[in-house]
């Protein structure tokens, strides 16, 4: 490319490209929630949401917010899960997002076929734009969490996020599931505990 004098404007044709990533895949309790990012500039020290203390991902989770071009989030409700499965979900979620933001490359952690995505396992250790998409995922599923919590503290949600720890399980043995509740991995957990 030339310039023909100093005050001429280039642009540079720049591919733009979405990461996705999603947060909640396994957990006992709780929706799945994923992310779509599409950034603006590189943010420094970006990397996988899990890798990251919480106060790292709180820091990071904002300068996202504020200097990314594109964020968009989704989630699927524990009601559809148990419904249609989780298989289904984790796709779905991916295609919704995929609707709601224009790019040039969707880019998908894992080895999901998703229609005009790319899947590429441990993506989000990877590529920066599916760290930013996981870090924006697991701050807003835990954030919802913790909220659960308050109306269900007998299963420790605030700090387990759903997952499926021993005193998860011990709440489940003792009263019960709630009607956030995955029942197959409910059934799954206490079947293989014993």
């Amino acid at each position: 490319m030339t310039i023909r004098n100093k005050n001429e404007v280039v642009y540079f044709s720049t591919m733009i490209i979405c990461g996705l990533d999603e947060c909640g895949r396994g957990p006992l309790a709780g929706p799945i929630v994923a992310a779509a990012v599409v950034l603006s500039r590189p943010l420094k020290n970006l990397k996988d949401s899990k890798k990251l203390t919480p106060e790292r991902r709180q820091y990071l989770y904002r300068r996202i917010i504020k200097t990314a071009t594109a964020v968009k989030i989704e989630s699927i409700s524990v009601q559809q899960i148990n419904n249609r499965g989780i298989g289904w979900a984790n796709k779905e979620i991916f295609k919704r997002l995929i609707r709601k933001i224009e790019a040039d490359k969707y880019i998908v952690d894992g080895n999901l076929k998703i229609p005009k995505a790319v899947s590429i396992i441990k993506a989000d250790t990877k590529i920066p734009e599916v760290m930013a998409a996981s870090i924006v995922a697991k701050v807003t599923r835990d954030k919802l969490m913790r909220e659960l919590a308050k109306d269900y503290p007998r299963f420790g949600w605030h700090s387990n996020m759903g997952y499926g720890t021993k005193y998860h399980l011990s709440a489940l043995q003792e009263i019960g599931p709630t009607k956030h509740h995955r029942s197959a991995f409910v059934t799954t957990a206490l079947r293989n505990r014993g």
